[in-house]
């Protein structure tokens, strides 16, 4: 029964005084039902508050806990960045240090390929070490590329397109681009142009040349020698007029020591102060001197204080602080590789009009360059001398790399990339302790030498090269194809390509990576302390 019809019943047997008290107990029940609605209405507010409370309950601590991630982020930036500011001093510091030492004791080592422009590199890394593999100059961390400029002898106002070896070697060694065939001369008026191997004896720098070529070639001589041609290598060189050839023509009497000039470029070596001097030409010191006829160039040399010796066991064997000339070779270095049986580039015959393409071959060691110091170890002797000076400037050349380009034999320029590709590793780790040298590894022109396909696309419509053409076998058993067409002559020319440039060490920031070469004489003589 409900309780209103309890009290109902009750208060109607009890009287009036019962309606009284039903009538009381009746208000007090709809107060507590109207208290029981109420707090069920509330019940169902504080319901719907709940996931709103949660939420803020969870924006509220995750609030707190972001707050003190980022405190914690905070200190922990604060921290790796009062790490990184020590590094960074620290390597501040380890710069600076290195500064300072290269300012003190700055050496430069300079690397000349000649002709070895990047199809040489390219052909020597894929027989050398496979077209995936990598040459010791691939591994340098710096590579440009430099501009290779002449002028007319003529007129110095007009560019020329194709240059050689001198006055490429010129622009490097005295910063000022001149006419083919000059040796440290100005194209037109014949000055001379200072070498930086003379600025650093001057200056007490000890300086050194190394070739495989004979000494008085065109590079070395451009940075040891001042003259108008440089095929003036002997006294009995200095004039010829030659009506078949005449890139052969030379007048070079102005320059005899009988005109009051230097003399030929042997004599200039000669009475020279270069402190070691490595490469051929023994058979070029055997001539009378101009100087004194009753005795060779060589005796010349001799009474001028140098040491000579023509034994590679010798090579390191050398008092300190005297001038070593060092001969291996009567002239020209014998190269390190050879076509199998002298195998060379050959002119693409034809058969009732079609094309039939010479045999292939691979490479193999050259037998006469047998007991004769290989350019890496030249190179080492060399350092090994000149690392007793504080400051140095080393010229090193691989020469054949062109003199076989010109003869159409790719095992031959092959071989001589791969000779200075050793070079440059022993002066990569002579340097690896040493931050002071900069080494800079460069040609001096481009060759003929180019990769081809092997068959032409248009083979089937008898189609082949016009040039000689050579099929070169590899170790990853494919075939090269390697072409030479500047003419039809017995040898082929330069090009007028740019050339590598790569560098390694203190002061390699400082080479643009588009640069012309006398701006590799510039980095030079500021590394080493010449000019500002």
């Amino acid at each position: 029964m409900w309780p209103v019809a309890k009290l109902a019943r009750d208060s109607r047997a009890a009287g009036t005084t019962g309606d009284r008290d039903m009538w009381r107990a009746f208000g007090t029940l709809r107060t507590d039902d109207r208290l029981r609605r109420d707090w069920m209405n509330d019940r169902k507010r504080y319901k719907s508050l709940v996931p709103w409370i949660a939420a803020g309950t969870f924006l509220l601590a995750f609030g707190i806990l972001f707050t003190q991630m980022r405190q914690n982020s905070i200190a922990i930036l604060e921290a790796t960045e009062h790490l990184s500011t020590q590094s960074a001093a620290t390597r501040a510091v380890a710069q600076e240090n290195d500064e300072l030492r290269a300012l003190s004791s700055p050496k430069v080592i300079l690397i000349i390929g000649d002709g070895m422009d990047d199809q040489q590199i390219t052909m020597a890394r894929n027989y050398l070490v496979g077209s995936h593999g990598k040459l010791t100059l691939d591994l340098m961390p710096f590579r440009g590329a430099a501009l290779v400029q002449g002028v007319s002898e003529q007129d110095p106002q007009k560019a020329v397109y194709i240059s050689d070896s001198a006055n490429t070697a010129t622009a490097m060694a005295g910063g000022e681009i001149t006419s083919p065939k000059r040796i440290a001369t100005t194209a037109g008026a014949d000055k001379d142009i200072t070498t930086i191997m003379e600025m650093a004896q001057g200056a007490g720098v000890g300086t050194g040349i190394v070739t495989t070529a004979t000494v008085t070639d065109a590079t070395p001589a451009a940075f040891v020698a001042h003259i108008s041609d440089r095929l003036c290598l002997v006294p009995v060189d200095m004039f010829k007029d030659d009506a078949d050839l005449p890139y052969n023509n030379r007048d070079c009497r102005d320059d005899s020591i009988a005109n009051g000039g230097p003399g030929s470029i042997a004599e200039q070596i000669a009475l020279g102060d270069v402190n070691v001097v490595f490469g051929g030409g023994s058979g070029l010191f055997e001539h009378a001197s101009e100087t004194d006829p009753e005795k060779s160039i060589a005796e010349i040399a001799e009474s001028n204080g140098y040491e000579l010796i023509d034994d590679p066991s010798n090579l390191r064997d050398r008092a300190v602080g005297s001038k070593t000339l060092g001969l291996f070779a009567p002239y020209t270095m014998p190269v390190r590789m050879r076509g199998a049986d002298d195998a060379e580039a050959q002119l693409v015959e034809r058969i009732n009009g079609k094309p039939l393409l010479p045999d292939s071959f691979a490479c193999e060691a050259n037998p006469k360059a047998r007991r004769l110091p290989t350019l890496a170890e030249m190179t080492g002797a060399a350092i090994e001398h000149l690392d007793k000076h504080e400051r140095f400037m080393l010229m090193i050349e691989s020469a054949s790399i062109d003199k076989e380009a010109h003869r159409r034999r790719p095992c031959g320029h092959i071989g001589e990339v791969g000779q200075l590709d050793e070079a440059v590793r022993v002066a990569l780790d002579y340097a690896a302790t040493r931050p002071e040298v900069l080494i800079i590894v460069t040609a001096d022109h481009g060759q003929a030498a180019h990769i081809i396909p092997v068959v032409s696309r248009y083979a089937p419509q008898d189609r082949a090269t016009i040039g000689y053409f050579a099929r070169l076998r590899t170790a990853e058993g494919a075939v090269m194809g390697i072409n030479y067409a500047t003419n039809d002559a017995r040898q082929e020319e330069h090009t007028g390509v740019q050339v590598p440039v790569y560098a390694s060490g203190f002061g390699a920031n400082r080479l643009p990576t588009l640069m012309s070469q006398t701006e590799i004489f510039h980095v030079m003589a500021r590394h080493l302390g010449l000019a500002d």
